[in-house]
Parts: C-alpha cells; sequence; structure tokens
C-alpha cells in the first residue's frame, strides 16, 4: 500500500515518506534502548552524546547538535528529572551554568558503548547490502538545502511554471485603463499621486510614445497584470528611463517584475541605449531588491521632480 501511494505521488511525497522512515527507525530505536536496559527517549541522544563528552551550556550544546536552544533546553529538564543530567556553576565563571551527566548518567553511558557498537554494526550491515549510499545521501541533501532550502527551491520552480503563462506584449489603446490603475494602486498605497504621475497616466500616448518611449504591459493568462514604461530622456548621460512599473498583487510571486525590467533592458538596447535610469524609494523594499538583482547601481547627485524619490539608480546596458 505505501509502495503503492509513493510510486504514484512520486518525488513530491518525500517529506510523508522520510518521516515514515524516521517513525520507523525511532520506534526501533525505542526498542533497543529497552533491549540494552537503558532508560532514555531517542530524542535525548544527540543532548546525552554531547554531554558524555564534556560540560556544556545549553547554548554550546544547541550550537553543537544544529537544535533550537527551547529545544535542548526542553530535552534537558527532561533528563534532569529522570536523573540523567546536573546542572551547576562553572568552575572558571560563575556567570556560567553548566550541564553535565550525573552519576546515574555516567553508569547509562556505560551501557551506551555496547549499544552504539552494535547499532553502528547494523547499519553499516544495511549500507553495504544497498545500492545507495543513505548516509552520504543524507549529507548531499543537507549541503545542499543549506545553500538553498527546499521552500525557495520550490518557490523558484512555481515562479518558472508561472512564468510560461505570462506573455509581454506592446502598448495598445485597450491597456490603458490597466497602466493608469496599476500605477495609482502602488503609488497612493505608499505615496501620494503627483502632477507628473496624472500626466504620464492619463496621456500615455503623449507623455511617453510620442517622445520616443515604449510601454510594456505583462499579461498572465491574458489578463493585463503588470506594466512597465520604457522613457526617452533628453539627457548628456542617460539614454532612456525605467519607470511606472507596477505589478497588480494578486499577480506578486510569478516573477512578472523580473520579466518586465529584462524586457524593458533588451528594449532599451535595442534602441541602441547605453545606460537605464530609474528612481524609486527604499520603503519599497521588494522593488529595490529586484532591481539590484537586474543589474542596477545606486547613483547620486541627480535632480529629480518627485517627491518620494530617495534613490536613484542605474543598468549599464553593455556590460
Amino acid at each position: 500500500m505505501e509502495n503503492s501511494f509513493f510510486n504514484s505521488v512520486g518525488k513530491a511525497g518525500i517529506g510523508s515518506r522520510l518521516r515514515m522512515l524516521q517513525e520507523k527507525i525511532t520506534d526501533d530505536a525505542a526498542n533497543i534502548y529497552r533491549m540494552f536496559g537503558i532508560d532514555m527517549q531517542p530524542k535525548w541522544f544527540p543532548v546525552f552524546y554531547t554531554l558524555s563528552q564534556g560540560n556544556f551550556t545549553i547554548t554550546e550544546i544547541a550550537q553543537h547538535i544544529g537544535h533550537s536552544h527551547p529545544s535542548v533546553s526542553k530535552i534537558v529538564s527532561e533528563m534532569v528529572k529522570k536523573g540523567l543530567v546536573t546542572e551547576g556553576k562553572d568552575a572558571n565563571d560563575g556567570r556560567r551554568n553548566v550541564l553535565s551527566l550525573s552519576d546515574k548518567g555516567k553508569q547509562v553511558n556505560e551501557k551506551l558503548q555496547y549499544q552504539l557498537v552494535d547499532v553502528k554494526n547494523a547499519v553499516e550491515n544495511i549500507l553495504d547490502n544497498t545500492r545507495h549510499n543513505l548516509w552520504e545521501a543524507i549529507g548531499e541533501w543537507e549541503f545542499m538545502l543549506e545553500q538553498k532550502s527546499l521552500l525557495k527551491r520550490v518557490q523558484d520552480e512555481k515562479k518558472l511554471r508561472e512564468g510560461r503563462d505570462v506573455t509581454i506584449v506592446p502598448f495598445e489603446e485597450q491597456y490603458s485603463k490597466a497602466f493608469r490603475e496599476l500605477n495609482v494602486e502602488w503609488i497612493s498605497t505608499y505615496f501620494k499621486m503627483e502632477e507628473k504621475d496624472y500626466q504620464s497616466l492619463d496621456h500615455p500616448q503623449e507623455y511617453i510614445l510620442n517622445k520616443g518611449g515604449e510601454i510594456l504591459v505583462a499579461l498572465y493568462k491574458g489578463e493585463p497584470v503588470g506594466v512597465c514604461a520604457l522613457l526617452k530622456m533628453d539627457d548628456p548621460e542617460y539614454d532612456y528611463e525605467l519607470a511606472k512599473m507596477a505589478v497588480s498583487p494578486k499577480a506578486h510571486g510569478k516573477g512578472i517584475g523580473w520579466l518586465l525590467g529584462k524586457a524593458i533592458a533588451e528594449r532599451a538596447k535595442a534602441r541602441g541605449g547605453n545606460t537605464l535610469y530609474l528612481e524609486s524609494n527604499t520603503m519599497l523594499k521588494q522593488a529595490i531588491s529586484l532591481y539590484q538583482k537586474l543589474g542596477f547601481k545606486k547613483v547620486v547627485g541627480r535632480f529629480t521632480p518627485y517627491e518620494r524619490c530617495n534613490i536613484q539608480m542605474e543598468l549599464q546596458l553593455n556590460n
């Protein structure tokens, strides 16, 4: 029944499968302790083994075994009640409370040595009779998840999948309402609408397109959920400006801002631009992070017509 289920669900059931394997091993571990006459719970083992090597504080144990401080504290309390652990002051620093095995704990540790040898040999026997070394594989998985968590990996896959349903198209009159409403929504949420906003949002043809700029629209399954403008600049330093980027809150997490930003940069470069400029506000942490990922870097000392602007950035298009 179990094999049938996991064969059906595939690798998406890894959490459930590992949990079932853990439960089997933990049940056996409890019985193994009883077989050796040791009154100890399997979850105590990392803390107990650490204390068998010397005296440590709860913080030191937590760091050593990779558990949280509250988790170790709870286990220590349970072990103290069983009489396996004692707590006292550090002989060299009276401000520190250190833990050590009690006399009873040391007696248990002597019994445990035989158990550890037999368990080690039993595990090695399993590894010798399997094609894949689970112990090494676990180490590889731990390393990979330290580099990027499973949550982040799934988030990235979700963006990729949903991104395939996103189409970036040129502006048409039918998208005028979306261009205005999406921008008004985010600007009004964080700041106040300014005169320059009304000009470009109410008259995009006159203030953006007719002046040599472009507007791109992101469609998610055919619905306009994101917009971004490319403004032609009359400036000796900068050719174009990325402006009026807005993504509907209901479409967040789909990588639409990234797709729009990349597309705008490509359009600026295709038009012969060397640099792309933008203005923003550091309050918009996600937007600033996006710009940095796109390659924008902070610049200073430029005039801005917007009250809300407190950061200016540029992207070199030919790097």
